[in-house]
C-alpha cells in the first residue's frame, strides 16, 4: 500500500523487514528521489512531488534486483559492559553463556533510528531478549555495544540510553567526514566478535 505523506513524500507499506531492504535497494537506482527512509515494515521515499513518485516506485517491478549481499561487517566486541551480569540473570544462563550466544547471532542492520548511525540489529539470540532499563543512563558512550527486546546495536555517539550494555567497540560505525557515514546502513550483515 501508498501513502501519501505531505506533497513530496510517500509511505510505502512493504510488509516485512525483507521487502523493506528490497525496497530501498530498488529505489537507490532511482535519480528523482531525495531521501529513502526504510524502517520495519515501510519505506519513507521523498521527492519531487508524490504523483511523480508513484509511476516511479511501480516501475520498480521492471528494475533488475540489486545484489543485497556484500560482505559481513565484523564489529570486535570487548565484553565488559556495565549490564552483562544482570542480562546472564535475567536470561537464566553464565555470562560465558550470553557472549557466545551474541557472538553466534547472525545479525542484520534492519533500519537506522534514534540517533544518526544507530543500526537496529535483528537476529538476536532469543534467550538474550531482555527488557530495557527501567531507568535510562544520562550518557552511554560512544561505541557501546548494547541489547534490548529483540535488537542489538552500538551507540555511535555519547548520548542518553536505555540498553542494557554487554561491552564496547573502538570500531567507529557514524563518521560525518565520509560520504557514506553510516557503516551499517540496512541490509548489512553484521557479526560480533569477542576482542
Amino acid at each position: 500500500m501508498i501513502r501519501r505523506v505531505g506533497e513530496n513524500a510517500l509511505l510505502v507499506e512493504t510488509g516485512s523487514l525483507a521487502a523493506s531492504h528490497r525496497l530501498d535497494a530498488r529505489l537507490r537506482l532511482l535519480t528523482d528521489v531525495e531521501e529513502i527512509v526504510p524502517g520495519p515494515e515501510t519505506v519513507l521515499v521523498v521527492g519531487g512531488r508524490a504523483d511523480q513518485l508513484i509511476p516511479l516506485i511501480e516501475q520498480l517491478d521492471h528494475a533488475p534486483m540489486p545484489d543485497l549481499g556484500g560482505e559481513t561487517v565484523e564489529i570486535p566486541v570487548v565484553y565488559d559492559g556495565a549490564d552483562l551480569a544482570d542480562v546472564a540473570a535475567l536470561a537464566g544462563i553464565s555470562v560465558d553463556e550470553v557472549i557466545a550466544r551474541h557472538t553466534a547471532s547472525e545479525f542484520v542492520a534492519g533500519w537506522l533510528g534514534f540517533a544518526p548511525g544507530f543500526a537496529y540489529l535483528v537476529g538476536l539470540d532469543p534467550t538474550l531478549h531482555v527488557s530495557r532499563l527501567d531507568r535510562p543512563r544520562t550518557a552511554v558512550p560512544a561505541g557501546a555495544v548494547a541489547i534490548a527486546g529483540a535488537y542489538s546495536a552500538v551507540y555511535p555517539a555519547a548520548s542518553p540510553g536505555g540498553w542494557r550494555l554487554l561491552g564496547h567497540t573502538t570500531l567507529p560505525v557514524w563518521d560525518v567526514t565520509s560520504d557514506s557515514p553510516a557503516l551499517l546502513k540496512p541490509g548489512t550483515r553484521v557479526r560480533m566478535v569477542a576482542a
